[in-house]
């Protein structure tokens, strides 16, 4: 997986291309992650739009960094997902737990100010 970052205002945009999976994109996307918070960042925007696959362990890699970013007072929401990791969601309900949005002007003005 290839993963970069940009920021929006005071939102840190993580942009992820490839896959996520055990041992590798797992890995790149708590780094991202952490870095954002050592950063001071604690809005977090996951772009899934160019992720090809997603794996159990990227899955729970995604939960991992959820709560780390809650636990440490911030938001992480995620967009664009692909129509696989969105299914992948429904089917273990964790669509209920992430904030999803469709495109990111959306998802950036549901941060709060």
């Amino acid at each position: 997986m290839k993963g970069s970052f940009r920021d929006v205002n005071d939102v840190r945009v993580l942009d992820l291309a490839g896959k996520i999976t055990i041992g590798a994109g797992d890995v790149e996307l708590r780094r991202l992650v952490e870095e954002a918070l050592a950063a001071g960042k604690t809005k977090i925007l996951v772009n899934l739009k160019d992720v090809t696959h997603i794996d159990s362990s990227g899955i729970g890699e995604l939960v991992a960094c959820y709560t780390t970013v809650k636990r440490r007072g911030g938001e992480m929401k995620l967009e664009n997902l692909p129509p696989k990791i969105n299914d992948i969601l429904q089917v273990t309900q964790l669509i209920t737990v992430f904030d999803v949005y469709d495109n990111e002007p959306e998802a950036l003005g549901s941060f709060a100010a």
